[in-house]
């Protein structure tokens, strides 16, 4: 008796039933979008504050052990020298570090790749639905 209600629609119910499943489909898919990007963001900010924190502590060791290093090269060299030299040297590094971390930061995406790919799903069985 239900397939015979259900053949009984009219086009116009049809369009109604399929407009209000394609408007919920949407709205799941625009919560699956928050919720990815809102993923992506969370990761990158713990990613830099990662950066942050050992930036912090390894500058703070650094210092002791760039001091230790001026003072035990100032016995072979003139003090100052030993300072351009150990500051050039820790300027090297502190760069390679954070070219590091920048180019971790560019690998990540904030593209919702997986709700692009379910919304081109949806337009596709959209499609084959009206025609």
């Amino acid at each position: 008796m239900q397939v015979q209600q259900q053949e009984d629609r009219s086009l116009g119910d049809l369009f109604t039933e399929l407009s209000q499943e394609f408007s919920q489909l949407v709205r799941h898919e625009v919560n699956l979008a928050k919720t990815e990007v809102t993923e992506k963001a969370s990761a990158a900010g713990k990613d830099v504050g990662f950066m942050a924190a050992g930036g912090a502590v390894a500058y703070i060791g650094l210092m002791a052990v760039v001091a230790g290093i001026i003072i035990a090269l100032g016995h072979a060299i003139p003090l100052w020298l030993s300072a351009v030299v150990v500051g050039l040297v820790v300027a090297g590094a502190g760069y390679f570090l954070v070219q590091r971390g920048m180019t971790a930061l560019k690998a990540t995406s904030l593209v919702p790749e997986q709700t692009i790919e379910t919304l081109k799903e949806d337009a596709t069985w959209m499609r084959e639905q009206t025609h």
